[in-house]
Formats: structure tokens, C-alpha cells, sequence
């Protein structure tokens, strides 16, 4: 049964708005939903450079990014809602869901045959990371401080200590030193830099800017406002070392501790979720486990670049319209993507050998000239290093995926 749409998309960020265009490209009929007032997501508070480098051929600012998004969105007069939610999901049949969303206009219910979801990710808080003691003002989120200054033009604090060292985190301890603030430091509990290498030079050595790794915040203190935190020394299974313990005096904690995708509505309705991703299993039309129900960009897996997002969602798109124009996606034989030598995570998990295919993947840790080899198909890349951070994104064509029967193993191994 055709539906009052031919897709649905949730959220209006990147992913979403890229895949609603590619679907009313395709010649579907979408209908985006965004839970916030304005279309354009996280881009909108990012007045920083590095967007769009691969996707547009530029080096754009995220809001450049947004709107050159959004025009191409509004010219193609696709329907959206802003300030809605999607509150229900129900699985009528293979080729119909029945979707509830409360809008700023009423309770919407619509049919549609297939969904892509593309609500993002949710920021780690301070309770996932188990820091100890007060509980006073001046703690915020990466992102929330972000917002603070880009958005609303409020100075969150002015002496500065960042917990982690994701890309946000890093990018908003520059932004704090631009606006004459004393960034302390940035702890971070593992190793070696959460973030993009780029942004770990560019915001952290060119404004002197500690960086102490191996290192974690095991508590704040305050009483109305923050004011010190203790930091301490961790070991290799990161538990603190006795006698490493110092305090740093500040007024600001922020933390930068990563993101996790936002799948509430998927996780209620039993989508395989991947432990190692925090997202849906997915195959290379991207297809969740639940049949036409379609992820991108970080409520899948999270990227570090808003290319590799953009480029999901019109991967989701294309896989939307296969399967509405087949009324199913096309049957295949699918190989297990299967993590190997120093592969933490590796997306999509299947691939049908229907098409050529692209795979995202992250090191569990840091190495130099190395080979990613795919041992079942005989494939071998050299890539002078890589990096936890960084995603990897290899193309693997249909005949070389056809070589295996049942599985595709990625190894990260030392080229010698």
C-alpha cells in the first residue's frame, strides 16, 4: 500500500536535509521532520571553517554549510515541519509504517513506506563519565556552550577547564581563547587526542593551550559556582594513580566527552543496535534491521566530518527509493563486515554485492604506515597512518566483494 509519502525523514540537519533532497531529486515525495524550530542542525552554531571540503569542493564555515543546504532545500519546495517530534512508530506491513508526530499544528498521522532516520547524536554529559563531587553552575556541555556564545552571545565563564578532547572540545577551547577567556587546560583520560589532528594543532598548539593526556577530572568543586576541579594521572585500565592527584583553580568546567547516536524511537521498536557504534545495524543500502526503515549520519555512526554525513544521507535516499520502486530492496546474498586487527568499529555491517559499496571504520588505536587488508577478497591499502579520530572510508567495488561467500574481515596491520 503507498503511503502519503514515499519517505519520511527525521531531522533536519545535514544527514536529513541531504537525504530529503536526494529523495525529491529521485523523483519521491518526502516529508522531513525536525524537532527544533529551524531547519539546519548542529552547522548553525559552528562559525568555524572545515566544512564541506570533499561534499562542495570549499572549505566553509557551518553555517556557509547550512544555508547553501537550505537553499538547495527550499528550492526544491520540499514539505517539512519544524518544532515536531515523531512520537510513534508502528510496523503495519513490509510496505507500510504508520507514523504519529505532534507538530506546532497538531498530531500528524501518516503512512509511509519507508523512514530515514537522521536525529543525530546526543552529547556525552557528566554522568557518563563518573566525575565525583559538587554540583554548582558553570558546568556545561561542549555543545551547550557552543550554543551559549554562537547563538545566544552569552560568555559561559572565563577561566576554563575542558573535560576531553573531542573536536568540539577542541574547537570551543579556541573559541574561548579568541574571546579572552584562560583556557586552563584540556584533560583527556586516554592516550592520545579524541579529536581531528588538524583541529588539535590549530586550536590547542597555536594558542598554547595545554593538553594533559592520560590524565581525568576525578572531581569539582564549588558551592555556588564551580570553583577548582582535581585532576589526576590514570593507568592503563584508566583508573587514577595515587599520589598524581593536583588541583586546577577554574569557574568553568566544559565537557567534551564525545557523542552517542540518538535512537530512542529505534530502540524501542527492537532495532539491532551495534554496541561498538551505539547505533543500528545497518546493510549497504543502509537499512536498519526493521525493512525500510533507513539511518544516517550520526544517529548511525558518528562521523568526524559533515562530508561522510551528507553522504550517508543520500546513500539512505538512494536506498529509499530502490526499495519503494522494488517494493523491497533487491534479494542478495549479504557478507558480514567482520572488525579484525586494531578495527574497533565498522559500518555498514552487510554488504549485498549488489553494488559498489562504501565502508566507514575507526582504529582502536594510533599507528603508523600501515595496511588495511581485507584478507577474503585479497584487497590491500597502505595509508601512512591512522588514528582513532579519524574515520577510514574505503570504497570496495561490487566484483571484489562478490569474492566472498559469507564475511569481509578488515585488519589494520604494520606495514613491514
Amino acid at each position: 500500500m503507498q503511503g502519503d509519502y514515499d519517505v519520511l525523514v527525521i531531522g533536519g540537519g545535514p544527514a536529513g536535509l541531504a537525504a530529503a533532497i536526494k529523495a525529491k531529486e529521485l523523483g519521491l515525495t518526502p516529508l522531513l521532520v525536525e524537532n527544533r524550530e529551524i531547519l539546519g542542525g548542529i552547522p548553525l552554531q559552528c562559525i568555524h571553517p572545515g566544512f564541506g571540503v570533499h561534499y562542495f569542493k570549499e572549505d566553509l564555515t557551518g553555517t556557509e554549510l547550512a544555508y547553501r543546504l537550505l537553499d538547495r532545500f527550499e528550492r526544491l519546495n520540499i514539505e517539512y515541519y519544524t518544532s515536531a517530534h515523531m512520537v510513534d512508530l508502528d510496523f503495519i506491513s513490509y510496505l507500510e509504517k504508520k507514523v504519529t508526530v505532534v507538530t506546532a499544528k497538531g498530531v500528524l498521522e501518516t503512512t509511509t513506506p519507508t523512514i530515514i532516520y537522521a536525529a543525530g547524536a546526543r552529547e556525552r554529559h557528566m554522568f557518563d563519565i563518573w566525575i565525583t563531587g559538587d554540583r554548582p553552575a558553570g558546568i556545561y556541555t561542549a555543545g551547550e556552550s557552543q550554543t551559549m556564545m554562537d547563538i545566544e552571545g552569552i560568555m559561559p565563564g572565563r577561566e576554563i577547564v575542558i573535560v576531553g578532547s573531542g573536536d568540539v572540545g577542541l574547537i570551543m577551547a579556541r573559541r574561548f581563547a579568541l574571546e579572552g577567556a584562560n583556557v586552563k587546560a584540556v584533560i583527556e583520560v586516554m592516550p592520545y587526542p579524541g579529536g581531528l589532528l588538524r583541529n588539535v594543532v590549530q586550536c590547542l598548539y597555536d594558542y598554547d593551550i595545554p593538553l594533559y593526556l592520560s590524565t581525568a577530572v576525578t572531581r569539582i568543586y564549588g558551592k555556588k559556582r564551580v570553583e577548582k576541579v582535581l585532576i589526576s594521572k590514570v593507568d592503563e585500565k584508566y583508573r587514577p594513580v595515587s599520589g598524581t592527584e593536583r588541583e586546577i583553580k577554574c569557574d568553568t568546567v566544559i565537557i567534551a566527552a564525545g557523542l552517542r547516536p540518538y535512537i530512542p524511537i529505534l530502540e524501542s521498536k527492537n532495532v539491532i543496535i551495534d554496541p561498538a557504534t551505539g547505533g543500528p545495524v545497518v546493510n549497504d543500502y543502509l537499512e536498519t534491521s526493521m525493512p525500510g526503515i533507513f539511518a544516517c549520519g550520526n544517529s548511525m555512526v558518528i562521523n568526524d566530518l559533515v562530508d561522510h554525513v551528507l553522504e550517508q544521507g543520500e546513500q539512505a535516499a538512494e536506498g529509499a527509493y530502490i526499495f519503494i520502486n522494488n517494493k523491497g530492496l533487491p534479494s542478495a546474498k549479504f557478507r558480514r563486515t567482520v572488525k579484525g586487527e586494531n578495527v574497533r568499529l565498522i559500518v555498514p555491517h552487510y554488504l549485498s554485492g549488489n553494488k559498489d559499496s562504501v565502508i566507514y571504520a575507526r582504529a582502536v588505536k594510533p599507528m603508523r604506515d600501515v595496511k588495511v587488508f581485507f584478507p577474503e577478497i585479497e584487497r590491500e591499502i597502505r595509508l601512512p597512518a591512522v588514528r582513532p579520530a579519524e574515520m577510514i572510508r574505503i570504497k570496495l567495488k561490487k566484483d571484489e566483494i562478490m569474492r566472498s561467500d559469507d564475511k569481509i574481515t578488515m585488519e589494520i596491520l604494520s606495514h613491514d
